[in-house]
């Protein structure tokens, strides 16, 4: 069993949001503000750090992840049906691509811009039930399987060099690295697995020294892995289902951590659902990329 370092600081709320199930945080930089979506509750968040103000856009079906464009006002969701535009002022959707076209059970889940500019994003069974989930590449262009056979994928997310991708499988609790170096995507092969008592691995985040903060579904904390797969520290989280994690903050050194209500009782999990927010201490986490295709 692993005993490593806890973290100096325990999150607090920064949204009482009490979303059904909260993913997918992301920070824009270029007006200090962080998005994040409620996949069941459809719906994406908009938190201005500055002045604390935050409200909610409907959306129209399940959404998985948002990423930003360079219109602030427009993002790439990822839809239950496909990736789309989303005008998150007058709500208009234009459909962009979908994978799963025959597969009407799955849905997107998690997803970001990576360093080429292109969206990397998982489909899963919307009933995490059956190995129908898969990792995809779209470019703008070309939508390309980088690996599949997966019931509920969860990341992928690129190392702070981009010579690597992360990808997580949350049912078999191991997260997958992939080597993105040469112009060529490789196999994957485990980086860590949760050991028995962790929960699951949900979403993740990389900082600028290569090190990756995974959450932990059901498990009340994240744990900040080392390049080599070991555990540095992990961060108490005051609510058990902890999904994803983002930096922001003008120095990018407060990590944002969204959680979920699904299935807990609110009289004993009372925190569950909302956004937290908790400083790193200094440790910086990387700039958003933005979609251009």
């Amino acid at each position: 069993m692993t005993h490593p370092a806890v973290h100096p600081e325990t999150p607090h709320v920064a949204v009482a949001s009490a979303c059904v199930l909260g993913e997918g945080p992301v920070w824009d930089h270029r007006s200090n503000t962080l998005f994040w979506v409620d996949i069941k509750n459809p719906g994406v968040w908009r938190y201005r750090a500055q002045t604390k103000e935050h409200f909610r856009i409907d959306a129209p079906e399940r959404v998985g992840f948002i990423a930003l464009t360079p219109d602030e006002d427009e993002v790439i969701a990822g839809f239950k049906s496909g990736l789309a535009r989303f005008n998150l002022r007058t709500g208009a959707v234009q459909p962009i691509v979908s994978p799963d076209k025959d597969r009407p059970s799955n849905r997107i889940n998690d997803g970001h811009v990576g360093p080429d500019g292109a969206i990397y994003f998982g489909t899963m069974d919307d009933e995490e039930a059956n190995p129908s989930g898969a990792f995809w590449r779209w470019d703008g262009k070309e939508l390309t399987q980088l690996h599949s056979g997966i019931v509920v994928t969860n990341g992928p997310a690129f190392s702070h060099d981009g010579q690597r991708i992360y990808a997580t499988d949350t049912m078999g609790r191991t997260i997958f690295a992939l080597d993105a170096g040469g112009g060529a995507i490789g196999g994957p092969r485990p980086f860590a697995r949760f050991e028995e008592g962790w929960g699951y691995p949900d979403g993740m985040a990389v900082d600028a020294e290569g090190h990756v903060w995974v959450c932990h579904w059901g498990g009340s904390r994240i744990t900040r892995f080392a390049p080599d797969g070991t555990v540095e520290r992990t961060v108490s989280v005051p609510t058990a289902q902890v999904t994803k994690c983002a930096f922001g903050g003008p120095d990018l050194t407060t990590l944002y951590i969204t959680t979920a209500a699904i299935g807990r009782d609110p009289q004993i999990d009372v925190m569950a659902g909302h956004l937290f927010k908790v400083e790193t201490g200094g440790i910086r986490g990387l700039k958003t990329n933005i979609f251009e295709g």
